[in-house]
């Protein structure tokens, strides 16, 4: 007998709402598809469960009889499953900054698979996914490393951080080509803004390197340069010795959430999924 799980929820579901539509509303399926899994049921068992009618559906004797022995075998599954996931956690890497709503996110995700979701500091090229820390990386950049599989969140425009013993960080606001005449803060590892971003000939010096956020803002203060970051920097970040000034004119900052393309956490592509279609909640 060809007998599948979801043959035996959909008949499950049908047998206690007594009926294809409100089981259909139940197990969020269309009633031609729900109908179809209870045909093919009844054709593998070779009986008839239900007896319909324009105005009921009723259980056949031997529809009772499977009801009787399928709800509690049902139920103790559900729950051997959520004990199994129970316990389980989603590693989410990211160099800094993540969304404001990514918080509100995962708490809807725990509830849903009771699987918790923890967020884990990696300063690494791809947060934490080249080196096994992570399952799913939130990267500023587009995905550069093979074998990895992403959604575009957002794109969000960019801020000029400038020390505040500069001049400049009197203006109300910058432009990017201006940018191309001062020393630039580069964060090799995990930034965002790179001197060849602005045309041949015409291209900022570096004035100072470094490998995470926190020593690029340092950086920044002590007056070795200017930086460029997301404008959700000024929301998170702040140092007395840095301004943040608007900056017009400049390409903006995606945000992808990426994670492997094979022998990902069985998880990761629901939570990506899912992060993708609240995009637009994840910034406020």
């Amino acid at each position: 007998m060809s007998i599948d799980l979801r043959h035996l929820r959909c008949f499950l579901a049908v047998a206690e709402e007594r009926g294809f539509t409100a089981a259909s509303h139940r197990l969020h399926l269309s009633q031609p598809t729900l109908t179809r899994n209870i045909r093919a049921l009844e054709e593998s068992l070779g009986v008839r469960l239900f007896e319909r009618s324009t105005r009921r559906t009723e259980l056949t004797d031997k529809g009772m009889t499977l009801q009787e022995a399928v709800a509690p075998l049902l139920r103790r599954l559900d729950s051997v499953l959520q004990e199994l996931q129970n316990g389980e956690k989603l590693r989410i890497g990211f160099n800094w900054g993540l969304p404001e709503g990514f918080s509100r996110l995962a708490t809807r995700f725990t509830e849903e698979t009771g699987v918790e979701v923890a967020f884990v500091r990696c300063d690494t090229p791809h947060a934490g996914l080249d080196t096994g820390q992570t399952h799913l990386g939130l990267l500023r950049s587009t995905p550069q490393q093979k074998g990895l599989r992403s959604v575009l969140l957002y794109e969000e425009p960019r801020i000029a951080a400038v020390p505040v013993s500069w001049q400049l960080a009197e203006r109300t606001a910058l432009d990017w080509a201006e940018l191309a005449d001062l020393p630039l803060i580069i964060n090799t590892v995990s930034g965002t803004t790179f001197p060849d971003m602005w045309p041949a000939g015409r291209r900022p010096v570096v004035g100072a390197e470094c490998r995470n956020f926190d020593e690029w803002l340092e950086q920044v203060a002590a007056g070795l340069g200017v930086g460029t970051a997301p404008v959700s920097a000024a929301r998170r970040y702040t140092h007395p010795s840095v301004r943040l000034v608007p900056l017009t004119g400049a390409p903006t900052v995606p945000a992808y959430l990426a994670h492997p393309s094979h022998g990902a956490h069985p998880q990761a592509a629901r939570f990506a999924d899912q992060a993708w279609r609240a995009a637009d909640e994840l910034q406020t």
